[in-house]
């Protein structure tokens, strides 16, 4: 059986988990956001302040364990998720959360994400998703869109970008959620949620950076356009979105399509969330809309149970001290050119 966090007999405040460290962020950069809600999150889950373990890589996001007052690692470029995994499979009782950056993930760190994601380690993996390589001053990352003009595509990105959930989902996550970085609701009760999941918890945040992609994500997440180009999923509820939730989906043989209620199509036609079907092509078709044919999906898109490898580890590594086949050498033959026991 796998080992246990132990809770916390003290209330936290959020003001418990900041540093004497100043902030190195630009000013309204959607850091803040997912920095404040991890303060909240992390003083309300019960977990005590010396069991969590918050691991980074290289980029703005990986700033963030400077400005945690738990214990950290700033490891080193794409490694963050590897330096956690060991993190977790060394003392199985800590909670060990990663912030990583779409470059810092999706390129250098890509090997890690899909191989902790395949094995289901128990780590909440937060992906500041900015769509731009930000603190090396502007690079395309692999989530960049295509057309984007950066420091190394003057005329445009011209590669087909990275698609996060798709990624996540496809290798296997047990967990995948997006959560724009202006909703601070969603995004706290998303980790609470990646808390609870034991396995691989993958959110990634749309995140605003000022300097390079200021309004990369507007489309999906400002007050104008939002109802009709973000769906907010909620699990067991009929996917509606659309300035006054006139619109829903559908299945066209393989395929979502999006259709309006009141006309021709049934309403037990349209689809309901069900983000704990053990299945993923349906979790797989809602990471993959995107603008403007279908509004991008957010909320928890998956969440399944499933054994995790750091209590498989866990649970072999008991067994094994358990496990006494013999006594002593003189307990053994040579059967050939094997010992046995007698």
């Amino acid at each position: 059986m796998q080992a246990e966090v132990k809770p916390h007999t003290v209330a936290y405040d959020r003001k418990d988990f900041m540093t004497d460290q100043h902030v190195r962020w630009c000013p309204g950069c959607g850091d803040f956001m997912i920095l404040n809600t991890m303060r909240k999150v992390f003083a309300d889950i019960g977990v005590r302040k010396e069991d969590f373990t918050l691991v980074s890589g290289i980029g703005c996001s990986s700033r963030i364990t400077y400005y945690m007052e738990t214990y950290g690692i700033h490891s080193i470029h794409g490694r963050a998720i590897a330096t956690a995994s060991g993190v977790k499979l060394a003392n199985p009782g800590l909670s060990v959360w990663v912030a990583t950056g779409d470059g810092d993930c999706m390129a250098i760190g890509g090997n890690h994400f899909i191989h902790a994601v395949r094995r289901n380690i128990d780590l909440n993996i937060i992906i500041f998703n900015n769509r731009i390589y930000g603190m090396t001053k502007g690079q395309s990352s692999p989530t960049s869109p295509e057309g984007l003009k950066t420091k190394t595509a003057p005329g445009g990105v011209y590669e087909r970008p990275f698609n996060i959930g798709e990624a996540a989902i496809g290798c296997g996550a047990s967990f995948f959620a997006r959560v724009p970085d202006k909703d601070y609701k969603m995004l706290e009760e998303t980790m609470h949620a990646a808390y609870k999941h034991k396995g691989t918890s993958v959110i990634e945040v749309l995140q605003n950076c000022v300097i390079y992609t200021d309004g990369i994500h507007e489309q999906i997440t400002s007050k104008e356009t939002k109802d009709e180009n973000q769906v907010v999923l909620s699990h067991g509820e009929t996917i509606r979105f659309g300035k006054d939730d006139e619109y829903g989906l559908v299945l066209n043989g393989m395929k979502l399509k999006k259709e309006k209620f009141g006309q021709s199509i049934p309403d037990e036609a349209f689809l309901k969330h069900d983000m704990h079907e053990e299945s993923s092509p349906f979790h797989l078709a809602l990471a993959r809309m995107q603008l403007p044919e279908f509004p991008v999906a957010t909320g928890i898109l998956r969440q399944v149970e499933d054994v995790s490898y750091d209590a498989q580890v866990y649970n072999a590594i008991e067994a094994a001290k358990k496990y006494t086949p013999y006594k002593s050498t003189s307990d053994l033959f040579m059967s050939g050119n094997t010992w046995e026991v007698k």
